[in-house]
């Protein structure tokens, strides 16, 4: 990102005088802006641009004046007097090696102002401009990166802060949320690939808590699964995958209706249970509930099937629980066209529908 284009407008010497002050009036006049506050306070911020306009410091002393005098302004609340002090700084000397730092004290000064975007292109510029600087035991590109993703929507940039947050403090970050967050922005950049890949590292952190994701896990495994599977029991819509199952029915066939079913991610449970860890219906065996019975069926879907869902009704399974609903979807797999939009037969409902 260009620095010249978020650079703010300092207010520079020339800009606190009438044309035509003179020297001497612009430097009183500048120091007058700067010198806010009353009393003690006042004396304070004189006291330190004393030290700060003497000779011989170095650029570590200069720093903790610097600091000094930013914090006395944001005591005072005065947050555009901080911004354009530091503006100044960072316009008089372009090489200061803590200009990156000073940069992040604007943005500071920003956020204070509720300027969000602004401080937003800060944190940006600084980020992708300066190097990373360690004050008072902090990374200023970790703060950056932080601060970002809490600001930013754009899922381009939130790859780019969870791949850096990856890359370069691992150690200082939850790695399970940050590879499931970077999926997440995979998904919405349609980057199929590189979030199924980011879903499969994240898996081993079963213990990280995502918060506004609580079937995070679920999510993911679904996901990396479906992906590694054969995809072998799609049907091309609807229809074609209902009429096959109703035809084995009639059959009373366990051995071909399981061919029908998915293979990854199907689940036989009450309509009382939550969407959970499916695990357990890999072991949902057909033959166990046809044997013996013939299983019957409604000749429409349920009124409640859509676009994306349907429901079949049957009955005649077992004596405890006669009634069935067979559950089909319409797949989600944007990364492969030939399966994305085609349909399934994922799971099944006991029981009557409440």
């Amino acid at each position: 990102m260009n620095k010249k284009i978020i650079i703010p407008i300092v207010l520079t010497i020339s800009a606190l005088c009438f044309p035509g002050c003179g020297a001497e009036e612009k430097a009183s006049a500048a120091r007058d802006y700067y010198l806010a506050g009353a009393g003690d306070r006042r004396e304070v911020l004189e006291h330190l641009f004393d030290l700060l306009e003497g000779e011989g410091r170095n650029e570590e002393e200069q720093l903790s004046i610097v600091r000094e005098i930013a914090n006395e302004y944001a005591r005072l609340k005065e947050y555009g007097r901080l911004i354009n002090f530091l503006g100044s700084l960072t316009e008089r000397y372009p090489d200061d090696p803590y200009n990156g730092y000073y940069f992040l004290m604007i943005a500071y000064g920003y956020i204070r102002q509720e300027a969000y975007p602004v401080a937003a292109l800060y944190f940006d510029m600084i980020l992708k401009n300066y190097p990373d600087l360690t004050i008072a035991g902090q990374s200023i590109h970790l703060v950056c990166l932080n601060r970002l993703l809490g600001m930013t929507d754009d899922p381009e940039q939130r790859v780019y802060c969870y791949e850096e947050l990856i890359s370069r403090f691992s150690e200082k970050i939850d790695k399970g949320t940050a590879y499931f967050m970077l999926a997440q922005a995979y998904e919405q950049t349609g980057e199929w690939n590189s979030a199924i890949q980011a879903y499969t590292r994240y898996l081993p952190f079963v213990g990280s808590v995502i918060a506004g994701f609580p079937e995070a896990h679920n999510y993911a495994k679904r996901i990396v699964d479906f992906n590694d599977s054969p995809k072998d029991w799609t049907f091309e819509n609807v229809n074609s995958l209902v009429s096959a199952i109703k035809q084995v029915l009639d059959k009373g066939s366990a051995s071909e209706l399981a061919r029908y079913r998915a293979k990854v991610n199907f689940f036989a449970r009450s309509w009382e249970q939550e969407d959970i860890d499916n695990a357990g219906a890999s072991e949902f065996n057909l033959s166990d509930f046809m044997r013996g019975n013939r299983i019957r069926y409604a000749n429409t879907l349920d009124e409640g099937s859509n676009a994306n869902e349907a429901y079949l009704r049957t009955w005649g399974w077992s004596q405890y629980i006669s009634t069935w609903y067979l559950y089909f979807r319409k797949i989600y797999f944007p990364q492969d066209p030939d399966i994305h939009g085609r349909w399934e037969w994922a799971g099944v409902y006991y029981g009557e529908k409440l």
